[in-house]
């Protein structure tokens, strides 16, 4: 991916199962093999993998999608200011001209790509001006080469590598003896052509002497400098104007405001979260720092202004609770399904394919063959994957002859059996003994607003009936915590049996189990669970069944 590229996120739901990771994966695979090369689409997964959906990638060789957890706009979708770091010797001259030629303010100051401070244009201007102390210069440790650099000036003799850390800038008078009074040890005495003036200052101990005005130095004051260890600078300004120019010679390190003095931001820092500290302070630029803490650039309040939409493509769901958070904030652009209508709305039209299938890579893979594209062997093996996992290997009542015929011919180019296969992925997914309650719960939860309700629905399955009661056991501990911490009226959880074609549902909030056997026409198993023989669909079963109990 090239940085100019345009972004779009392909994600499912919340809690994804395999049907969710694989359709992201292989969907984001198809648009990027028929669309251009400006647009680079991403598979994403807005949670946790779980058990079957691991073993999945893992046989396939596949790595799973980056996780998302918001998707409101960040930082990272701001057009801020991408300028480069400067060294904290930097002359104030050098730092003055660099802000014009990059039409920028502040200046960050950047070791190794870690920042350490900003200098302003108002911390440069308050050092240009300050005229109160002589020994400003040498206060700041002011690098020579920045002193011959601002002059522009040749080095006739002397040790640039070194600082003016002693003494204070003298513009010599005519009268010596007053000159001899004043010039002290480690001076820079401004002349002009003067050999006299020359000696004396190299004399009296100057650190460096300025020649002005291109005037020739001669060799018995290069010679006494040499003896001294005294630097020669010679310039084409005049004195006025080089005491002028000496004092912009100061090194930014001096002046500039310390990083830990500074509110900075993060790529990844939603911008609605940054807005308000960024209003209470007069600071017209913050740094900005990657995840690894290197500097990237500087952004202002106006900046914000520019940020733009996340670009969205759903698959595998379209209802607002089942979303990653922050759905509404985003640009959605597609969305493709197999579930019922959950009243997702935007702004402006969108692409959608929504079909009655039993798995939504039922649907992807009839749109690789309408695009003349051949999956290959792994890709077709997740699209394979995904409709053994959503139809229980043909068994559940969502699924469709499509699936079927989707399944045989992806599973030859997959290379696998599809009964051994799904034996052992399901397997993986039904290893729930170690797994807290919580885990358990969640592994593929959905929220559903069914006539005002906020109704829960997980779903677990499993191979093995013995591990039932165990797993019954664990939720009923929890489940009226989870109702509480999701807000919901009522939250259930199915229990599927793969093998017998039946689901244990463990009933939680008000009247949770009167509604279980309203909508199934059944009697309790116990205080809190109903047994649902031949049921295994949460999708085409349990809730179209709570729908119509809730109606």
């Amino acid at each position: 991916m090239t940085e100019n590229k345009k972004q779009i996120w392909i994600t499912g739901h919340k809690n994804p199962d395999t049907d969710s990771i694989c359709s992201a994966i292989c969907y984001a695979r198809l648009k990027n093999a028929s669309s251009g090369d400006d647009v680079d689409y991403i598979p994403k997964r807005a949670g946790e993998l779980n058990g079957e959906t691991e073993f999945v990638l893992s046989y396939f060789g596949e790595e799973a999608p980056g996780l998302i957890t918001d998707v409101r706009p960040q930082l990272s979708d701001v057009l801020f200011h991408k300028i480069s770091g400067v060294d904290e010797y930097m002359s104030v001259r050098d730092a003055w001209n660099k802000m014009r030629e990059n039409n920028v303010v502040t200046l960050p100051i950047v070791e190794n790509k870690k920042l350490k401070g900003i200098v302003t244009i108002g911390d440069l201007s308050r050092s240009v001006f300050d005229v109160s102390n002589r020994f400003q210069m040498s206060d700041a440790s002011t690098p020579y080469k920045n002193i011959a650099g601002v002059l522009e000036a040749e080095v006739i003799t002397g040790d640039l590598d070194k600082d003016f850390s002693k003494g204070k800038v003298l513009i010599s008078a005519a009268d010596e003896a007053l000159m001899q009074k004043l010039i002290e040890p480690g001076d820079i005495v401004v002349l002009e052509n003067r050999e006299d003036s020359h000696i004396n200052a190299i004399e009296t101990k100057a650190g460096c002497i300025v020649v002005c005005d291109g005037s020739d130095v001669s060799g018995d004051v290069i010679s006494a400098a040499k003896e001294s260890g005294c630097i020669i600078l010679k310039t084409q300004y005049d004195p006025f104007s080089c005491v002028r120019l000496i004092n912009q010679s100061i090194p930014i390190k001096s002046i500039y405001r310390d990083r830990e003095d500074l509110i900075s931001f993060v790529l990844n820092d939603y911008v609605e979260d940054i807005t308000e500290p960024m209003t209470q302070v007069r600071y017209r630029y913050f740094p900005v720092e990657d995840e690894n803490g290197d500097f990237v650039g500087l952004v202002s309040k106006g900046n914000l202004l520019t940020a733009g939409k996340k670009q969205m493509i759903l698959v595998d769901h379209e209802e607002k609770g089942q979303a990653v958070d922050g759905i509404e904030t985003a640009e959605l652009l597609e969305i493709v399904d197999h579930h019922r209508l959950g009243g997702m709305t935007t702004p402006q039209p969108l692409m959608a394919r929504i079909q009655p299938v039993g798995c939504t890579c039922t649907i992807l893979y009839q749109m690789y063959k309408e695009a003349g594209i051949i999956p290959d062997k792994s890709t077709a093996g997740l699209l394979l994957s995904a409709i053994i996992s959503d139809t229980l290997l043909f068994r559940s009542p969502t699924c469709t002859g499509h699936d079927k015929i989707a399944a045989g011919e992806l599973a030859k180019i997959a290379e696998v059996d599809m009964e051994s296969y799904a034996m052992d992925m399901f397997k993986a997914g039904s290893e729930l003994g170690k797994k807290t309650a919580e885990e358990i719960f969640y592994m593929d939860f959905k929220e559903f607003d069914m006539e005002g309700k906020k109704i829960g629905v997980g779903q677990a399955t499993t191979v093995d009936s013995a591990g039932i009661p165990d797993i019954h056991k664990k939720i009923s501990g929890v489940i009226d915590d989870i109702i509480r911490e999701k807000c919901l009226d009522n939250a259930f959880l199915m229990i599927t049996d793969i093998i017998k074609e039946s689901s244990v549902v463990v009933c939680g909030g008000k009247d949770g189990v009167e509604i279980m056997k309203k909508a199934f026409e059944t009697e309790a198993q116990d205080e809190d669970s109903v047994f649902l023989p031949g049921v295994v669909s949460r999708k085409k079963q349990m809730i179209p069944a709570l729908m119509g109990a809730l109606a």
